[in-house]
C-alpha cells in the first residue's frame, strides 16, 4: 500500500475516533447537564430548621402540584423585605444562615428552595423555576408594597432574580456574581462543543434585563473562577439606561464577597443603614 494512502487511512481513523469521542461527550453533557448545573441537597420532610432569629417556615404549591419549601425571616419593624434567590448548591439550612446578614440589618427575608432542594419537590425545568420564583414574589406582595421589596439574586439565582424584576417593579435589583447567560459560562468550560444546541437551560439574563425598570446593582469579584468577572461585566453592559451600578471587588472570589469592605460598604447604602 502506498505511503500516502496509509497516511490518509490513519488520519481517517483518527478523525473517526475524535468525532466519536466528541459525540460521546456531547451526549453525556446533554444527558447529565442537570447534574452539572444543579447541586441540590435534600432534607427529610420532618427536618426542623434551627435559627436564632424569628422565622416562619411555609410551603407553596405550584400549578403542577410541586411543593416548594421556604423560610420567611421576620422583624418587628422592618425596613422592608428581600426576596432572595439562592445559588445552585445546598438547601435552606445553608442559605437560611447566609441571609442572616440581611436580617441583622433589620430587613425581613423570604428565601425559597428550588425543586429538588431541601424539602421542595417537583420536576425541574427552566419554565418551572421561573414560575416558582414568581409564585414566591406574589406571596411577598401579600405582605409588602413593591416599594419595600428588594430582589436579590446570587450566582444561579441571579437569573431568577432578573426574570422576576423584569416582570414586576421592585424597589431595587441586586445581583451577586451574575452571568450574561448560561451559554457564556458553559463555553468557557467546553469551548469545542456546540453548546447552544445542547443546553436545555438558557437563563438569558441579558434578555430579561431589557425589561427591568428598577435600579440595578451588580457585585462581582476579580478572582471569581466559577462565574468570571467578564461575564458579569458583559451583563452590566447589556443593561439599558443609567440606573445601574457595577461594584468590582478586588480579590473577591465566588463565595466570599461578604468578607470585603467594598461589599459591606455598598450593602450599608443599599439596605439603608448608611446614607449616600
Amino acid at each position: 500500500m502506498p505511503k500516502k494512502r496509509r497516511i490518509q487511512q490513519h488520519l481517517k481513523r483518527i478523525g473517526i475516533v475524535v468525532g466519536s469521542g466528541l459525540l460521546l461527550v456531547m451526549g453525556l453533557l446533554y444527558a447529565f447537564q442537570d447534574r452539572l448545573i444543579f447541586l441540590p441537597m435534600g432534607l427529610p420532610q420532618d427536618h426542623s430548621y434551627t435559627f436564632s432569629v424569628p422565622y416562619e417556615e411555609f410551603t407553596l404549591e405550584a400549578e403542577d402540584g410541586a411543593l416548594l419549601n421556604a423560610l420567611h425571616f421576620t422583624r418587628k419593624d422592618p425596613k422592608g423585605v428581600i426576596v432572595y434567590y439562592h445559588g445552585n448548591a445546598g438547601n435552606l439550612e445553608r442559605w437560611g444562615s447566609v441571609v442572616q446578614f440581611f436580617v441583622q440589618k433589620n430587613w425581613e427575608v423570604v428565601v425559597m428552595d428550588y425543586r429538588g432542594y431541601g424539602k421542595s419537590t417537583g420536576e425541574r425545568s427552566e419554565e418551572a423555576l421561573f414560575s416558582d420564583a414568581q409564585l414566591f414574589y406574589q406571596y411577598v406582595l401579600k405582605h409588602f408594597d413593591e416599594a419595600e421589596i428588594l430582589v436579590y439574586g446570587r450566582s444561579l439565582g441571579t437569573a431568577m432574580a432578573t426574570k422576576i424584576a423584569s416582570q414586576n417593579h421592585p424597589a431595587h435589583l441586586i445581583l451577586e456574581t451574575p452571568f450574561y447567560d448560561l451559554h457564556d459560562i458553559a463555553k468557557k468550560r467546553f469551548p469545542l462543543l456546540p453548546l447552544k444546541s445542547l443546553l436545555k437551560y438558557k437563563f438569558n439574563s441579558y434578555q430579561y434585563m431589557q425589561s427591568v425598570n428598577s435600579p440595578i446593582t451588580i457585585l462581582h469579584g476579580t478572582e471569581d473562577t466559577v462565574v468570571p468577572l467578564d461575564s458579569g461585566e458583559k451583563l452590566y453592559n447589556s443593561i439599558p439606561g443609567i440606573r445601574k451600578k457595577l461594584v468590582v471587588i478586588p480579590g473577591g472570589a465566588h463565595n466570599n464577597l461578604v468578607e470585603f469592605p467594598e461589599y459591606l460598604e455598598e450593602m450599608e447604602v443599599l439596605l439603608g443603614v448608611k446614607n449616600i
